[in-house]
């Protein structure tokens, strides 16, 4: 009995060893040998780090009015590379498209890669369809968008949702790997057009903008709008919040199933503008009667500018978060060009350059000149090297302030011509002629000043300032060119008694509270850049040029007293330059600068019309209206601020602006002024309204096109 039981058991310990082998083998097998591929298909997690854009500041008015500010908008997004990998994990083919491109030598050659907007287009825009968004296909949008941010920075397929497809989709957004739903601040400009050319515009960022942390694995980008013009621009640092970062932790299918971290973004700083928003409003309308111009309204004591407009204008709400190709075409093909902002652009000046010239005289010792004017001055042998006075019999023996008065162009020419064009150059440079004053806008240009560096260099590269160049210079014709700002800072100087303030946009910028505190980063204090007084000029010579203004406006013989008023005297000069002799019935520019009231300035208002008959008819008919609505508001006048839309402008010629009747301006008035065409052929400069270099329009971001109802690729 023993052997057999012996056998048995040697039999159970072999058994047991073979399992035991079998099972190590297969342990071995498993735990060892398989061991990355087990491990591959273990679920897991990971997190994906998010950044979201900072929140813009606001900027207000001066009363604290709202100009711009931010909006929520509900936006669907896709992450490219999170759906190309979702499609791998489901499907057994990918896709692939190929193409022509440039390869070594020039040579064309085939390019093979993966078709992500295919993969888009039937697989996750018609599982929108349940939602109100499918449908739009964007092909060439969403390849280019691949190959230049890959899975770094979403693809917005679909922006401000109404709350009920948002709230539907965040319910199911889990269902879709690599489709999100979110809320991005918009920047938003609450009345329009109002105010567009001061405060700009902005775009969304480039690639160029992200910094280099976030090009990393498992980051997605998204940027901040950028200012791009206007104060939006120069304030751009300030007005930029601080972006925020949210942590979200995802499955081993990409779908997110907790948020780690999260550290809010926050709002960027508050930036305050000397303007009123309520004169802005007013002049904006007042200036529609015209198809393009300008006027700027600063006070005269403290270089703080109350109003700045310009037309024709754009929206630009149009531009945020992008603009279309073709509404962005109809603004920068309009001839009028609406992207211009007419207060800061150079202008052939007219007779508002009598105003510096009369300064220059009284610097230099000239301001008792007097000249007697027989309707022209000769400065070659034909009668067509005349420059006429406006008044061709002409005006007898005058006075600085009766040459003010009826704009004689003779009187100015002889008296620039007693001066010599050194001195001219260097008074009208002490003024901010011929440079930029220095408010804080990006677009400024600095016009022109004859006989300056710049005109030696740009204009008449080699030329010397002749006679005839002097004597065109002392009345703003030929190559002479101002923007409306910078008449209107000479003029608030006159005003106020001979102090040229710097001009001033920005008032304050606020950031953030600190500690409960007030946190102001900026506060722009009034600033004086030249005293008349200190230079040299006697109070009696200024007043002589104050006075001279007076009786332009308020006395019969006077070229501005369309812009007069019954109960506030005014100070005003009128101008109108001659662009071209090829059309003249289109080719003048018709100015008034003014200050008011009197004895006690608070305003002073410049105006500027392109295709304005005279300064007089035009350019001064506004001025009244604007005064009126200026003392109207004073009186009490609380105009309500409502949405205003895009103004195209024209190129019509402006003869006359109607005024109210039974107003005293209403009234024939015999002496309307110069025309504008008194330089004689053989002196005239051809030119147009703008001589410096072109302006370069920054490109805005452009809204994707979807593509043909034919899927066209």
């Amino acid at each position: 009995m023993e052997p057999k039981y012996r056998f048995r058991l040697y039999l159970l310990t072999a058994l047991v060893l073979v399992g035991c082998g079998t099972l190590l083998s297969r342990l071995y097998e498993f735990q060892i040998l398989q061991r990355s591929n087990f491990v591959a298909n273990i679920p897991t997690t990971h997190t994906v780090t998010v950044r979201e854009p900072g929140v813009r500041g606001i900027i207000i008015d001066r009363h604290g009015v709202v100009l711009a500010e931010n909006r929520g908008s509900y936006e669907v997004i896709f992450n490219l590379e999170d759906i190309y990998k979702s499609w791998q994990e489901q499907h057994e083919d990918t896709p692939t498209v190929k193409e022509i491109v440039s390869g070594p030598q020039g040579m064309p050659t085939q390019k093979e890669s993966k078709d992500i907007a295919r993969i888009v287009n039937e697989w996750v825009v018609p599982r929108l369809s349940a939602y109100g968004l499918g449908g739009k296909k964007f092909t060439r949008a969403v390849k280019i968008h691949y190959e230049t941010h890959g899975g770094l920075v979403p693809f917005t397929y679909e922006t401000d949702l109404n709350y009920s497809q948002f709230a539907q989709l965040a319910a199911h957004s889990t269902d879709f790997p690599g489709v999100s739903v979110t809320v991005r601040p918009r920047r938003t400009y609450p009345y329009g057009t109002l105010a567009c050319h001061l405060l700009g515009k902005v775009r969304q960022w480039d690639k160029e903008d992200i910094p280099t942390e976030f090009s990393g694995r498992r980051m997605h980008y998204q940027g901040d709008e950028r200012g791009i013009e206007g104060i939006e621009l120069t304030m751009n640092e300030a007005l930029q919040g601080e972006g925020g970062v949210r942590v979200l932790v995802r499955n081993e299918k990409n779908k997110v199933i907790a948020l780690e971290d999260y550290t809010p973004p926050r709002e960027g700083a508050e930036v305050q503008l000397t303007i009123d928003s309520r004169i802005q409003y007013l002049v904006e309308n007042i200036l529609r009667r015209v198809g393009r111009g300008a006027v700027v309204i600063m006070d005269p004591n403290t270089g703080e500018v109350l109003a700045m407009a310009s037309v024709p204008n754009f929206d630009p709400n149009d531009f945020v978060p992008s603009i279309t190709q073709e509404k962005f075409d109809r603004y920068n093909k309009n001839p009028a060009a609406p992207f211009l902002n007419r207060s800061i652009a150079g202008f052939m000046s007219g007779s508002t350059a009598k105003l510096p010239t009369a300064i220059a005289g009284g610097l230099h010792g000239s301001i008792k000149h007097y000249h007697k004017c027989i309707g022209f001055c000769q400065y070659g042998k034909s009668e067509r090297s005349r420059i006429r006075c406006w008044k061709t019999y002409g005006h007898g023996t005058l006075g600085m302030s009766e040459a003010i008065q009826r704009s004689c162009n003779p009187y100015f020419m002889t008296l620039a011509g007693s001066l010599k064009s050194k001195v001219m150059v260097d008074t009208f440079n002490l003024l901010n002629l011929g440079r930029p004053t220095g408010i804080r806008l990006p677009e400024e240009q600095a016009g022109i000043v004859l006989g300056s560096k710049q005109w030696k260099r740009e204009i008449r590269p080699g030329a010397t300032l002749t006679p005839a160049d002097l004597a065109q210079m002392s009345i703003g014709q030929s190559d002479s060119l101002a923007t409306p700002l910078q008449i209107c800072g000479i003029t608030a100087t006159i005003a106020n008694g001979g102090k040229y303030y710097q001009p001033r946009i920005i008032r304050q910028v606020v950031g953030p509270k600190l500690l409960g505190e007030q946190n102001i980063i900026l506060a722009d204090k009034a600033q004086v850049k030249v005293d008349l007084l200190e230079q040299g000029m006697e109070k009696d010579q200024l007043e002589d040029i104050r006075q001279g203004m007076w009786l332009a406006a308020n006395k019969l013989g006077g070229t501005a007293r369309t812009a007069a008023l019954k109960n506030v005297e005014i100070g005003a000069k009128t101008g109108t330059a001659q662009v071209s002799k090829t059309n003249l019935k289109n080719s003048h520019n018709a100015w008034t600068t003014s200050f008011a009231p009197f004895k006690a300035p608070r305003y002073a208002v410049t105006v500027m019309v392109s295709n304005g008959k005279s300064g007089g008819l035009v350019a001064g008919a506004l001025t009244h209206l604007i005064y009126r609505s200026l003392f109207a508001m004073e009186a009490g006048l609380d105009p309500r601020l409502t949405k205003m839309g895009v103004y195209a402008g024209h190129f019509e010629p402006i003869e006359k602006i109607e005024l109210p009747e039974g107003e005293l301006v209403t009234l024939d008035i015999a002496d309307t002024g110069e025309t504008g065409n008194e330089v004689g052929d053989e002196l005239f400069q051809e030119g147009q309204p703008i001589l410096v270099k072109p302006k370069t329009i920054p490109l805005p971001s452009f809204t994707p096109q979807p593509d043909e109802p034919d899927g066209g690729q």
